[in-house]
């Protein structure tokens, strides 16, 4: 059986970074033992694997049915490894060395996967792929689409019409752009049975920094509905298709528009939509500064000094979320990081470069820098994005609730933090859309937007939170302005707010 002694030996062979590189997390005997009994209830033959790994999906296979058991892994160390183990035994398995996203033309009874997991900046052959799903599946694959995602899409279209499949995956393609595509494919034809969210993801995938869950799909049976559970813990999966979902959508209403993250909700917030509109009725936020060499353009200002640069040639910003311990930003709070030193100038030349500023240019070619995922596709490569400081500021990633900030200072900020900038509409609502961010009904509703990744870390992006639902104009009318300065008062200087301005806000939930 594959279990973490085994998984320890493999890794002491081949090292973490290569499991890294090649996106292999290895699936728990008791999870596999789940997936692979739930599609042979399916009752047709044969199970493919396409990320063959260690093969824990063979060992939950009975003996019996091993004839019958296909599998591709693209890696062949970890395939050399599989095949010196299970030499000690007879084994009829084929398991073909090959990538699974560049190999085509063929059906399978049942599919089980635990799909490596990259980010599109690893993407394997990442233009061949989208080339091939484009010509072989008619589907042209969004730009940011990660292995997982694509590796789904194609069993999907792979899977004989009666067959079952299960993917343990994570599940952040619920609320995002590309996974519009997925959602789409999954509820087609209404053959989406189940989604499981595994709270316990650090038990599966202890290094796992995203959300994981098990998808069951069934060719065979059209469902009235898609039901999404939550599992607490892995021995939770032997009888949790029979008790009752924390959700259960009706196939007519799901949408592939929704985040059907909030599903896994418990207790989720009700409220008026009647008296919200999406927050970019008021203006857009936008991803911070992205340099692609903190390294090189985030400077300290003993640093800039060194250097001889001017002061044209810098800009204050707000380059780390932990420079910023208050709800309210000032120019004093800078003044206050400048004098102890701390890295808060970017390196800015995108006027008349000096001298000294050319000197460093080059030696950050020496370095290297102009050669990162990022610099290299600018012209120059140390020409920097252009950002007017943002009124509001809203962290990327949370744990345990967002941070918001009202920036008043002239500084930029770096991707910690996504930054709001009002339309001519929304100039006059900055301070009320603050307040509305830190109540605990407008955090409550924001939250919604988020993504939820593993180790209950939260991350917002910036066209999910321009959909988040924010008060109307005439909402926020009725709120008396001295109200607002009061409001604002307080939590500048005492740090909290106040019961009134919550009241506010509670008029937007339902009771």
């Amino acid at each position: 059986m594959v279990h973490d002694a085994d998984a320890a030996r493999y890794l002491e062979t081949v090292g973490d970074t290569h499991r890294k590189a090649t996106g292999q997390f290895f699936t728990l005997p008791v999870v596999a033992n789940f997936m692979v009994r739930w599609v042979l209830q399916s009752g047709v033959v044969g199970i493919h694997d396409p990320g063959f790994g260690l093969g824990s999906f063979l060992d939950a296979t009975p003996k019996e049915s091993h004839e019958t058991f296909t599998g591709s892994e693209i890696d062949p160390k970890i395939l050399d490894y599989w095949k010196t183990r299970a030499s000690s035994g007879p084994t009829r398995v084929l398991v073909r060395q090959e990538d699974y996203l560049l190999s085509w033309g063929r059906k399978y009874g049942n599919i089980v996967c635990n799909p490596p997991y990259m980010r599109f900046q690893k993407f394997l052959n990442r233009k061949i792929v989208f080339q091939e799903f484009e010509k072989r599946l008619n589907i042209r694959l969004p730009g940011y689409i990660n292995t997982a995602s694509a590796f789904l899409l194609k069993s999907l279209g792979e899977l004989q019409p009666r067959g079952r499949l299960a993917y343990i995956m994570p599940l952040e393609f619920l609320n995002t752009g590309y996974g519009k595509m997925v959602k789409r494919k999954l509820i087609a034809d209404s053959h989406l049975k189940a989604i499981i969210s595994l709270d316990c993801e650090r038990d599966v995938f202890p290094d796992a920094t995203t959300s994981v869950g098990i998808i069951l799909y069934d060719s065979a049976q059209k469902f009235s509905s898609a039901k999404f559970f939550k599992a607490k813990s892995v021995e939770a999966l032997d009888t949790i298709l029979d008790s009752r979902p924390t959700a259960e959508v009706l196939h007519s209403q799901i949408t592939p528009e929704d985040n059907w993250l909030l599903y896994f909700d418990d207790n989720p917030i009700a409220f008026d939509r009647g008296k919200t509109v999406a927050l970019a009725h008021y203006g857009r936020f936008s991803r911070g500064i992205a340099t692609g060499a903190n390294k090189f353009f985030v400077l300290k200002p003993s640093r800039v000094k060194e250097l001889g640069l001017t002061a044209s040639e810098v800009l204050p910003s707000i380059t780390r979320s932990v420079q910023v311990s208050r709800h309210f930003f000032t120019g004093a709070d800078y003044d206050e990081l400048v004098k102890r030193d701390e890295r808060v100038l970017l390196f800015n030349a995108n006027g008349q470069i000096s001298d000294n500023a050319s000197t460093y240019i080059r030696y950050g070619e020496l370095k290297g820098f102009n050669q990162g995922f990022i610099t290299k596709r600018r012209t120059p490569w140390y020409k920097m994005e252009k950002r007017n400081p943002s009124p509001l500021w809203l962290g990327v990633f949370s744990r345990g609730g967002y941070k918001v900030v009202r920036n008043k200072a002239s500084v930029v900020n770096l991707t910690c933090f996504h930054g709001f900038q009002p339309n001519i509409w929304g100039r006059q609502y900055i301070d009320h859309l603050f307040l509305y961010l830190q109540s605990a009904t407008g955090r409550e509703i924001t939250s919604l937007s988020m993504r939820r990744y593993g180790d209950a870390l939260d991350k917002f992006e910036p066209n999910d939170l321009n959909k988040a639902p924010v008060p109307t104009t005439q909402f926020f009318d009725e709120i008396p302005y001295q109200h607002i300065r009061v409001a604002l008062k307080q939590l500048e200087e005492l740090g909290d707010m106040p019961d009134f301005v919550e009241s506010w806000f509670d008029n937007l939930r339902f009771i």
